[in-house]
């Protein structure tokens, strides 16, 4: 059976995202692994405690993992730990997905190349296929 991973993005609904993971997962007979990280690297220079940390993360998985089997689609919630590129990256590995999936930015040019952007480092470092999925409205 054909296996997707989701990359939510912590502290943020993205329906658009949920949508379209879905559509994918019933056009390939796939299951899905809605899969968010907390984004601490070393839980001792963090200003939060990983469990506070953690809890968006839960939040953004269990709601999209929820929208997609709305969809009557098999959808599992993982919150994961440490940073979100290795994280994901090491999760699809482990669970041998045939895809990984996340959504666009939603930063300006600028703040991309300040602050990084998680989607297009999730294409240069992965082993397997990624695909983005721009948010309604935006040529990201």
């Amino acid at each position: 059976m054909q296996r997707i991973v989701v990359a939510a993005k912590a502290g943020s609904e993205q329906p658009w995202l949920a949508e379209a993971a879905a559509q994918l997962a019933a056009q390939q007979g796939a299951v899905v692994d809605v899969v968010c990280a907390d984004g601490i690297d070393m839980e001792a220079f963090s200003t939060l405690p990983r469990e506070e940390a953690a809890e968006p993360a839960t939040r953004a998985a269990e709601t999209m993992a929820a929208q997609i089997r709305a969809a009557g689609i098999d959808a599992t919630a993982h919150t994961l730990s440490g940073p979100v590129v290795r994280s994901v990256l090491v999760f699809a590995e482990d669970k041998d997905a045939d895809i990984i999936v996340c959504g666009g930015s939603t930063r300006g040019a600028v703040a991309r190349r300040l602050l990084g952007d998680n989607s297009i480092q999730l294409i240069r470092r992965a082993r397997r296929p990624v695909l983005v999925i721009s948010p309604p409205g935006r040529n990201a």
